[in-house]
């Protein structure tokens, strides 16, 4: 019997606690954590499965593209209790985000819950009383178009990985991996690099004067612009290779000393030739999108894509902003209304202008249909007004949009612009010399009262006018030097990507969508593509391997072109104007068009895996990427013997000219050094360096040759050389040295204490044992029997007493060391119950509840993890399921029984195809199951049967899910 409450389910547990607090008592909210199901690993499916493409991808490509989905182990308790939820509810609710995403995990929901009480879709753009009271009162149906979008991305992101990512672990090296949208912004990143490794500086030389009028003391500064009628070069003026573009004159340092005399000499004539005056105008920026929060959250807060994101999740979850994810600018008329409001309040009448201001977004299809992000609610609170609520880069990021926003409203900068040209000469040798300067005064600042657009690094160019004042000055008025100095410049490579710059590019080039750039940007860093150096994105060489094997077999696939229009066609399949089958047919075996994936793979030849990592430095010397990282290799005094020397790794591929490499190849061989002998057994004791850093060691003697013996051969009567006994190969003693230590001025008592660990501490007196420092993979640590305690510093083993060692011992594992201590304590987990700290272990640190632990992502900081980004960590764990095969749990996917006919094929079974129910669009009633006789064990991993989505109509079939009702409680459902 239905319940008598109303379920509403939510991807969030932060979300769905806001949102309870706008509901009633009817209402009960209960979280899913994000997808509750996902593509099952191939590694795991049931043996009797692994055939085929099934086997390869977990989507039988053979059968329209269908996959095989499964309830991962994280999410079984998870999907219990939303069914215990349900049968206590009268009505169900779906009311994850209104994207693609979003849409999908209703969908998941629906197929798995089967509800048999009516089901909504709720949607909302914030999350406040109102809107919630609003959505509630305003459902739809489920949209399939858009399920059938982020299924396609889904299917298409495993193809293309699971094709092309084996061929990166057998030619380039393992652990990498190959994906649409991370491929296109790695060669982004590698194209810049090779464009700073292409190019060429050019030198040239101004003049920079402080002139002052001659019945007055202001001084003002101008540049020289021309010398003797003609323009003299800047930075903008010569190309990439060092080369002039235009016809221009080059200012030696001679030339410009020599001028710069001359100017000081008290006979040159300066007077004022032009004085021209324009009006300045400067609009305010747009509201934020996802995009442009990413990129100016990167310029003035310093934050990374994904930690914008993350910050970004949290003040909409805890309704302080609208929803994050959004390609448009536009805003509401309520939104509108509020900014213009509280301009005119706090800045005055005269800043707002009398019509509001109407912006339209560059994206072709906005896919995440909602407004700009915006402070929530129809009045927007201040940032004084939720300090007191909001700290750290909460904070921050909400002052940031609030200031954007209402600016977004406010009148445009007003002002003039004067511009003066000043010729001085003819000089003693006949030189005539012209400056300009130019001054921006600001006499309305509008919008500028609430917030100014940061901008990108742009090399060689003119900044923006900044406000400057220049005196009153006319026409052939005179003026005297105070002063005039002699510059020289470079022209400057193209700047590196910043996250901002490489956001705003992909954007550009319609190269996958906002919502996706933090997690791409994060992956090609933990790929170890590119590395941040302070705010730019420094590629590393093994992403000119990966990007070169890309480009020349798998070259219609990288092009940015080919990569933008995968996500035109993915808006047109959420639109509702494509079939996802088709198109993934074209896309995995070809159309017209162009040729697919599987062509490529089966016919992109031999790849020379020497050939793709090896980068040519000089004539005579190649740069070459191996299994412990690139090393230069260069002819040695043995020509069958080549030189081989390691590349420092803080040296940036762009610093890796031809003479840097020659510097590195004739530099003196650091490492092999005798340090001395050892006294007790007369082994010299040699610093070396190796591929896993500096050491020292002992060198074994040689042992003296052995005259050869020889045995007469009974069968043939000749003599023959007898074998010799194997001689035990006696290991050297080697120990690596201490971080503080430098290997060139490591001394021989210092050698020979690293040589003697591990070191005795002393004896346990309770049960006798050895207590051993010593050096480790992951740090100095104590050693008594199989327990161990961590050290603070390599020092402390040779510091530490018995004492000392007793007390760490003493303590919990663990517990002796700060670093393992809890850094930050939160409330109990809203799934497990449990409170939630935040530790530093050995991989760095970590946010835990106990059971699940959760690595805190590269580039955010422990002082910025709120209670809400905690709880999501461990949630997207939890999602990801535990890292052992499913199967190596339990025995019972040996049972007989799942070797029955029934179970053997699920997946290549076609499903009768079915028209669609036009009044059932949100597809709650799912089809009749087979009462086929198998295990809830295999039901569980049953894949996903579904007949092709019709075009038009958004009505989606519910999946054919072969699971007897039996078992449908207990298993998870596909």
């Amino acid at each position: 019997m239905p319940g008598t409450k109303k379920l509403v389910i939510v991807e969030s547990p932060t979300k769905a606690k806001t949102i309870a607090q706008y509901l009633g008592d009817g209402f009960e909210v209960q979280s899913s954590v994000g997808h509750i199901r996902d593509l099952i690993e191939p590694k795991n499916l049931p043996p009797e499965l692994k055939k085929g493409t099934l086997g390869k991808f977990s989507v039988d490509v053979e059968n329209g593209f269908e996959p095989y989905y499964v309830v991962s182990d994280a999410k079984k308790k998870t999907v219990a209790d939303l069914k215990r939820a349900l049968a206590n509810a009268d009505e169900l609710f779906l009311a994850t985000d209104e994207d693609r995403e979003g849409e999908a995990i209703a969908w998941h929901l629906l197929q798995v819950l089967k509800p048999k009480v009516p089901v909504k879709r709720m949607v909302f753009h914030e999350i406040t009383k109102e809107a919630i009271k609003h959505a509630t009162e305003n459902t739809r149906e489920l949209d399939t178009a858009l399920v059938d979008a982020q299924e396609t991305r889904r299917i298409l992101d495993r193809l293309y990985g699971f094709e092309i990512s084996p061929v990166l672990w057998r030619k380039v090296g393992p652990g990498l991996s190959a994906g649409r949208v991370q491929s296109a912004a790695t060669r982004l990143v590698v194209d810049r690099e090779r464009e700073r490794l292409a190019f060429v500086t050019a030198g040239y030389w101004d003049l920079i004067a402080q002139f002052t009028p001659k019945t007055a003391t202001q001084q003002f500064e101008s540049r020289l612009v021309r010398l003797d009628g003609k323009r003299i070069a800047a930075g903008r003026d010569f190309d990439d290779k060092g080369k002039l573009k235009g016809d221009v004159t080059i200012v030696d340092e001679l030339a410009a000393q020599t001028l710069a005399k001359a100017l000081r000499d008290p006979k040159t004539a300066i007077t004022v030739n032009t004085v021209e005056s324009k009006p300045y105008t400067r609009r305010p920026a747009a509201p934020f999108t996802t995009s442009t929060l990413q990129q100016e959250a990167g310029r003035k807060l310093r934050f990374s894509a994904r930690q914008t994101m993350s910050v970004a999740q949290s003040l909409y979850e805890n309704g302080y902003i609208t929803y994050m994810r959004t390609d448009s600018p536009t805003l509401s008329q309520q939104a509108i209304d509020a900014a213009r409001n509280q301009a005119r309040s706090l800045y005055g009448a005269e800043t707002v202008p009398d019509q509001p201001r109407v912006y339209s977004g560059k994206s072709k299809n906005a896919q995440e249909a909602h407004e700009a992000i915006r402070p929530s609610g129809d009045t927007f609170r201040t940032p004084s007004e939720v300090a007191p609520t909001l700290r750290g880069n909460d904070f921050k990021l909400y002052d940031l949009i609030w200031k954007r926003t209402v600016a977004s409203q406010m009148a445009d900068a007003k002002g003039s612009t004067a511009s003066i040209t000043i010729g001085a000469g003819p000089t003693p040798s006949g030189s005539i010399a012209e400056f300009v300067a130019t001054g921006t005064i600001i006499t309305f600042r509008g919008f500028m009262h609430a917030y100014e657009e940061g901008r990108d690094e742009v090399r060689n160019a003119t900044a923006e006018p900044t406000e400057a004042k220049l005196p009153p000055l006319t026409e052939g008025q005179s003026l005297s030097l105070v002063e005039v100095e002699a510059k020289g410049h470079e022209t400057s490579a193209p700047p590196r990507y910043t996250e901002a710059s490489l956001v705003k590019t992909l954007e550009e080039l319609g190269i996958g969508r906002p919502s996706t750039y933090a997690s791409i940007i994060s992956t090609i860093i933990d790929r170890g593509y590119v590395t941040p150096r302070g705010q730019a994105l420094v590629p590393n060489w093994i992403a000119f391997s990966v990007v070169r094997l890309l480009e020349e077999y798998f070259a219609d696939l990288v092009q940015y072109d080919f990569t933008a229009g995968m996500e035109d066609d993915l808006d047109r399949i959420a639109g509702g104007e494509a079939d996802r089958v088709e198109w993934l047919t074209g896309f995995y075996f070809g159309s017209e068009k162009h040729r697919g994936l599987r062509t490529v793979i089966d016919n992109m030849g031999e790849i020379d895996a020497r050939e793709i990592n090896s980068i040519k430095i000089a004539d005579d010397v190649t740069l070459r990427i191996g299994k412990y990282g690139p090393y230069l290799e260069a002819p040695g005094e043995n020509p069958e013997t080549p030189r081989r020397v390691n590349i420092p790794q803080e040296l940036a591929p762009d610093e890796l000219t031809a003479e840097k490499a020659r510097e590195l190849i004739d530099a003196p061989v650091v490492g092999d050094r005798v340090i001395g002998v050892n006294p007790e057994n007369g082994k010299e004791v040699v610093a070396k360096d190796g591929r896993f850093g500096p050491y020292v060691t002992e060198l074994e003697p040689e042992l003296p040759a052995v005259e050869p013996e020889y045995v007469l051969d009974k069968k043939t009567g000749e003599l023959k050389e007898k074998k010799a006994k194997k001689v035990a190969v006696v290991k050297p003693r080697t120990a690596s040295i201490f971080k503080s230590m430098d290997l060139a001025t490591v001394n021989l008592d210092t050698a020979l204490e690293l040589l003697s660990l591990p070191r005795v501490v002393g004896l346990d007196p309770e049960s006798g044992a050895e207590i051993l420092s010593q050096n480790g993979r992951f740090g100095a640590y104590l050693k008594k029997g199989t327990d161990t305690r961590s050290l603070i510093s390599e020092d402390q083993i040779f510091q530490i007493d018995l004492a000392g060692a007793l007390e760490l011992f003493a303590q919990p594992k663990y517990g002796g060391r700060a670093a393992s201590s809890a850094l930050k304590e939160f409330d109990a987990d809203p799934v497990s119950e449990k409170p939630i700290k935040i530790k530093d272990g050995r991989f760095g640190a970590y946010v835990t509840d106990g059971t699940t632990n959760a690595t805190i992502p590269r580039g955010e900081d422990i002082e910025d993890i709120d209670f809400a980004r905690a709880v999501q960590l461990l949630a997207d764990k939890r999602a990801k399921g535990p890292a052992v095969k499913p199967a190596a749990k339990k025995p019972a996917a040996k049972k007989p029984v799942a070797k029955k006919p029934v179970a053997k094929k699920p997946a290549v079974k076609k499903p009768a195809v079915k028209k669609p129910v036009a009044k059932k669009p949100a597809a709650r009633k799912p089809a009749a199951s087979k009462a086929a006789s198998t295990t809830s064990d295999a039901a569980a991993r049953t894949p996903v049967v579904r007949a092709p989505a019709p075009r038009k109509p958004a009505v989606r079939k519910p999946a054919i899910s072969k699971i007897p009702a039996s078992s449908a409680a207990s298993a998870p459902v596909n």
